[in-house]
């Protein structure tokens, strides 16, 4: 999907310069907590555990949770 296109299929830059900032945001903050989670599965390996259920986070700032 490119947000630089309307939904009729016309290039639409101005608002795609209002959101693209909104989408990179969402995108970092996705990796970050992905990579927590892979950091933190590691820690537990590392420590003679295995991890049994999900683990899941919460971003404090947006309130998106991630599993």
């Amino acid at each position: 999907m490119n947000l630089y296109y309307n939904g009729e299929g016309y290039a639409d830059p101005t608002a795609y310069a209002g959101i693209k900032n909104v989408i990179r945001e969402e995108k970092e903050t996705k990796r970050r907590a992905f990579e927590l989670i892979k950091i933190v599965k590691l820690i537990i390996r590392m420590a003679g555990f295995e991890p049994t259920e999900r683990i899941q986070i919460r971003d404090t700032k947006t309130g998106r949770e991630f599993k």
